[in-house]
């Protein structure tokens, strides 16, 4: 069924349980039903799937949805489940009540939430009928109101749209998948699964407009409400000025955000003048075990404002109100910025190191702001950056306590709230609440502002290593180069002990940081580095960190691969969408490349089989859905690129015949030009292909692809530059970026490769303007070099994606091609900006430490200058002290801190920087390999005359 990838939960992962009351309904409903259809029951996932034995169902029509809430589901079903086994049509619901609170947690994606049943009619007039006996049936029970789809009537829990009923999809321009429908002519269109009810235009809705209310219910889209607010003020932020009056007094202005929850906005006060931020609470979401949703989070937040009123560590309540259903509450703003946000700025202004007097200062404050609000008899639950609010002067202010409970708050029951990596691990484990967890999530928070990055941990399994020892090693490896007081790292480890009585409380921890300073007694310089760091003896337990890490994530990676399935060979990651399983970027082929570096490194039985199966796979699936872009990493060509060196690496025949078919259908050039998508990828390809095999058509194609970049280059302001054309179905349509990913610095590093390998002078020059168009859009900090994203934007972080690590490798390479030490100082100041923001905590390869570290290898490479092979060691200490074990296996968050497998975001890009940084490997997915290959065959050649 069209519904079936429920891949959109923004993180909330449903855990499977032994919870079989719902699937207990349905067998009673079966064995009572007296109909003439029998029906057949599938469970797959999350969904059980319910449909009549030889029935048909249509490929697209008007699909209902039915919304419960974790208390109400099984009635519910039961309600439901009498109408639907009366008709011929085809049903699903969330199979236990886990799911169904996963469906409708906080974070939820709004255009998902909430659909406990979906139901697929075989025909408009049935999907009329159903709709409303289903409405009658479930009269009066709870359940959320369904953002994407429009109620049958008000208060109904029935909601319906137009949409796809069998999964009919595209793999887009950008790489991913998009669900189709088809319009009247036959043409797939996206079928949008957003927020808002939006049916295509064509399609004639068959449901009655004038259903009266369900008796006692206040709709939520009565004129004037919420929905009418969420539709007058900007979906995005800023932008859209248009005002409403709610509440009767509050003008809103613009939306802060949206969430499943409900949304946040700003407004004026029209009594006082007073800016106000107005958080929603939107009706049966969010529900916990006894039924209480995010209007009793809000009402309790609200007690707590009023605890604490005359304290200043919070807003100032300022009015509780309902309206159409929703909860509403209006408090003080409070200006300044996030200590998220706050910290950030720091380190960027200060310098990393320079930045810990202001730490310090900052960490004192934060413990007299827990202190107080203990004295208060509060416990706070999620204190961490992002619920923390700095004021203009320095104070810091909490925000956001809807999970803070009040000292009368007596009979408050533990639950698994709060956010991870601040919240203690029995609160996430739901104990009871403590204000010794608030001591853990001070500590967590501490951790931030001093090292720019939470102390997130995956679980382990079996969790051999207690959080203290794993927290020491963090925090060893992250504050490496600073000039810490002596006390300050045990001040951490004492506010996050793993046995919540040992915790140091906020007063103690205030007065500890009350009495250091950079020049405390104690202080110390570095932990013990090894010798890439320190020029000492080599610590060997790095280097035996990064083999057992190495060896540990290819566990993980054979034991996770499924070359039986149909869909994916490693359990994708949907933050981004649903990819391409074939991509580069996202999907298989970037894991394959990884194993097979491994497998060329230390050839194994183990890995040659993982090797082979990967790359059977991807040649079948391609075989079977070859309609998909070309580009490099997210397309054809990355696919094709692996499997050829897998088929190379191990004299499979089999595997470099079916790649180089693949390859030989790419085209030479496509209107896209960058590296991931378009042109220059392809070249790379070429390029790759050429210098593995020899054949002179994969040379003929590279030049192709630079003879058409040098037509289509656009001379502007500021310098050469390549737009992705605005007419492009892409999220790309009309960009322009300096970035190596997406821009011009991709652009020129594959016109360069070109030059040195089978182009000429021609594509040398042109790759030097690309370079002068970088030096003169250089953003120089004054000991680096920093680029923002496109023209007019402010520096972006220093990533292989777009910023300074993608662009130096650049410049690195135009600098040792044409001798020019400006191109080569860019570089070097490009690898200043790496290191001055290694606190940034992501690891991955796209916007990453190990993307980062993989730059800092290729300077090495071309300056020979071994501090940078130092540097890339320094950033694979931070990589490997967030490793978690599970077994023999060794997995990493990813950007969502989650395990992804991916080379993008998760642990094949760890895997690829880790095994390059251990065997001096070159660096994957570029062409360096191309101007050797042309020298070998200039030397052959020279011979043979």
């Amino acid at each position: 069924m069209a519904d079936f990838h429920f891949s959109v939960l923004s993180g909330a992962v449903a855990a499977e349980s032994d919870d079989t009351r719902l699937l207990d309904v349905l067998d009673r409903a079966l064995a009572a039903a007296d109909g003439p259809l029998r029906w057949k029951t599938v469970r797959s996932g999350m969904w059980a799937h319910v449909r009549p034995e030889n029935g048909e169902c249509p490929q697209q029509g008007w699909k209902l949805h039915v919304s419960a809430t974790p208390a109400s589901a099984q009635d519910v079903l039961a309600r439901s489940l009498p109408v639907l086994l009366a008709g011929r049509s085809t049903f699903k619901f969330a199979a236990t009540r886990d799911h169904v609170a996963a469906m409708n947690a906080r974070n939820t994606s709004r255009g998902h939430s909430g659909k406990f049943i979906t139901v697929y009619p075989v025909d408009d007039d049935a999907a009329v009928s159903l709709a409303a006996e289903l409405h009658a049936a479930t009269a009066g029970l709870p359940g959320p109101r369904i953002l994407s789809d429009r109620p049958y009537g008000p208060g109904s829990l029935v909601h319906y749209r137009y949409g796809a009923f069998v999964e009919v999809r595209r793999i887009t321009n950008d790489g991913f998948y998009a669900w189709v429908i088809l319009d009247p002519d036959g043409k797939p269109v996206e079928d949008r699964r957003g927020a808002t009810y939006t049916p295509p235009s064509w399609a004639v809705c068959p449901f009655p407009q004038d259903v009266p209310p369900v008796e006692g219910h206040d709709d939520a889209g009565a004129a004037g409400g919420p929905e009418s607010a969420r539709k007058s003020v900007a979906q995005n932020g800023a932008g859209n000025r248009k005002s409403v009056l709610i509440g009767s007094r509050f003008t809103v202005h613009e939306a802060i955000r949206h969430t499943n929850k409900g949304g946040v906005y700003r407004a004026t006060d029209t009594e006082t003048g007073d800016a106000i931020v107005i958080k929603e609470g939107r009706p049966h979401v969010d529900v916990d075990a006894k039924g209480r949703d995010t209007r009793d989070r809000l009402r309790t937040e609200a007690r707590v404002l009023e605890a604490v009123e005359a304290l200043g560590i919070a807003p100032r309540p300022v009015a509780l109100f309902a309206q159409a259903g929703h909860l509403f509450l209006a408090q003080e703003m409070i200006p300044g910025t996030s200590l998220r946000q706050w910290i950030a700025d720091v380190i960027g202004d200060a310098g990393w190191g320079p930045h810990v007097p202001a730490v310090l200062e900052m960490g004192g404050r934060l413990a007299a702001l827990l202190a107080k609000a203990h004295d208060a008899g509060l416990i706070v639950r999620d204190f961490n950056p992002s619920n923390v609010m700095v004021r203009p002067d320095g104070t810091p202010v909490m925000i956001d306590l809807e999970l803070a409970l009040t000292a009368d708050d007596t009979e408050a029951e533990g639950m698994r709230v709060g956010t991870p990596g601040y919240s203690a691990p029995e609160q996430m484990a739901g104990a009871a609440p403590d204000q010794a967890a608030d001591h853990f999530a001070l500590g967590a928070t501490l951790c931030h502002v001093l090292t720019g990055g939470p102390p997130y941990f995956l679980d382990e399994d079996p969790a051999t290593r207690p959080l203290s020892e794993r927290l020491e090693e963090w925090l060893a490896a992250r504050t490496l180069d600073l000039d810490l007081p002596g006390p300050l790292a045990p001040l951490l480890l004492a506010l996050m002990a793993d046995e919540p009585g040992h915790r140091w409380t906020p007063h103690r921890a205030r007065e500890a940081l009350a009495q250091m300073g950079p020049d405390s007694a104690g202080s110390r310089g570095t932990h013990d580095a090894p010798a890439e760091l320190s020029g000492a003896v080599r610590t060997p337990s790095l280097r035996e960190q990064c083999r057992l890490s190495t060896a540990g994530i290819v566990d993980q990676l054979i034991a996770t691969m499924d070359p039986a399935s149909t869909e994916t060979l490693w359990p994708a990651s949907c933050v981004y969408g649903a990819p391409d399983p074939c991509s580069l970027q996202h999907g298989a082929a970037g894991t394959l490349g990884a194993l097979t570096r491994c497998f060329e490194v230390e050839p194994e039985p183990r890995l040659a089989g993982a090797v082979a199966d990967a790359g059977r796979w991807i040649l079948r699936r391609l075989g079977e859905d070859g309609d998909r872009p070309p580009g490099l990493y997210f397309g054809t060509a990355g696919a094709a690129w692996a499997v050829l060196d897998a088929g190379l690496a191990l004299d499979d025949a089999d595997l470099v015949e079916g790649a180089l078919a693949v390859a030989d259908r790419l085209p030479e050039a496509v209107p896209s030009p960058d590296v991931t998508h378009g042109t220059a990828g392809l070249g790379l390809t070429a390029l790759h292909l050429w210098s593995r095999t020899g054949q002179a058509r994969f040379a003929d194609r590279a030049l192709a692809a630079a003879h058409a970049l040098a037509e289509t280059a656009e001379e502007r302001e500021g310098g050469l530059d390549w737009s992705t054309p605005a007419e492009i179905e892409s999220k790309l349509a009309g960009a322009r970026y300096y970035g190596f990913a997406h821009g011009v610095s991709g652009v020129g590093c594959f016109l360069l490769a070109c030059a040195e390998s089978v182009g000429g002078d021609a594509h040398r020059a042109l790759a030097a303007r690309v370079g002068e168009t970088l030096l003169d859009t250089m953003i120089d900090t004054g000991r680096s070099a920093m680029w923002a994203a496109s023209s007019g934007d402010v520096a972006t972080a220093p990533y292989w994606c777009h910023g300074s690590a993608g662009i130096g490798g650049f410049l690195g390479r135009l600098g040792r091609a044409t001798g020019d030490g400006r191109f080569r100082w860019a570089a070097e100041m490009s690898a200043r900006a790496v290191m001055d923001n290694r606190w940034r905590a992501i690891l991955g390869q796209c916007h990453g430490l190990a993307g980062n570290g993989d730059f800092l290898l290729d300077l090495a490479a071309l300056t020979g200058a071994e501090r940078h092979r130092a540097d890339a060691w320094r950033l694979a200490q931070i990589v490997l002290a967030n490793r978690a074990h599970r077994g023999e296996r060794v997995v990493f968050p990813d950007e969502q801190g989650g395990v992804s497998t991916s080379w993008g975001d998760g642990l094949a890009g760890v895997l690829g920087f880790l095994v390059r940084l251990q065997h001096g490997t070159s660096r994957q997915w570029m062409a360096d390999e191309a101007a050797a290959h042309a020298a070998e065959d200039a030397t052959i050649a020279g011979r043979a005359s």
